[in-house]
């Protein structure tokens, strides 16, 4: 419960659902590329997962969240996480499917850009 990092919601058609939430995250930690496998947790809410910090306390980071209903049914939510630790972005990819946003599976080249291309925040004096 309280050392959750965050809470995934798995809803279909506003529904809670208990689908499968699978995860990793994606880093860059001292120049070196990681992947590490998440765990999620039930918790006593329907379609809710807890998710702890397995990933430390160094480096950038990007989750890739998927719930799966079938095997090509998938969403996906991906958290950018900076290096204080925080959560920066969270995006829901998605395809039209005659028209409309369906969810769909991010590439691996879209999550490494989301590594690559993060905004650098310098800190310095502030001029008017």
């Amino acid at each position: 419960g309280r050392d959750a990092y965050l809470f995934v919601h798995a809803f279909h058609h506003g529904t809670p659902t208990a689908f499968p939430v699978t995860g990793t995250a994606e880093g860059i930690v001292g120049g070196e590329r990681k992947s590490i496998p998440l765990t999620f947790q039930r918790t006593d809410r329907d379609g809710v997962y807890a998710l702890s910090n397995q990933w430390g306390s160094t480096g950038e980071w990007t989750l890739v969240i998927t719930v799966s209903q079938a095997t090509d049914d998938v969403a996906q939510a991906i958290v950018q996480v900076n290096a204080a630790g925080k959560v920066f972005a969270v995006d829901v990819p998605t395809r039209e499917v005659q028209g409309r946003p369906f969810p769909r599976r991010m590439t691996a080249q879209e999550v490494e850009a989301t590594l690559r291309n993060r905004p650098v925040v310098a800190a310095g004096p502030v001029r008017d």
